[in-house]
């Protein structure tokens, strides 16, 4: 294939939107709340400053386990299997805390 002078050729570039689903701890009371975003970095700042009516009384709040998926259904799925395993063996082992 020839190119023409002067002719560039641009690369196809395809932005790939992620999902992710996440776990915060609260600093305060230790409590933990599971979600999923698309922007995660920008959902901590609203959790922690306040705007997430949900997680409003716990502040601060760290982020401790997020997984990434290629559609929001995959990572609402997620959440709410990740939801019925809260206060479980199962949650504690996703966290890392449960002890053999």
């Amino acid at each position: 294939m020839s190119r023409k002078a002067g002719c560039r050729y641009a690369a196809e570039s395809t932005i790939i939107k992620m999902y992710q689903v996440y776990i915060l701890q609260s600093i305060i009371s230790q409590k933990y709340y599971i979600g999923h975003t698309e922007n995660i970095e920008n959902r901590l700042y609203k959790h922690n400053k306040g705007l997430i009516k949900s997680t409003k009384y716990g502040k601060p709040w760290k982020l401790v386990l997020v997984e990434s998926y290629k559609t929001r259904a995959e990572a609402y799925k997620r959440e709410l299997e990740i939801k019925n395993y809260k206060g479980g063996i199962k949650f504690k082992k996703l966290l890392g805390l449960w002890k053999e």
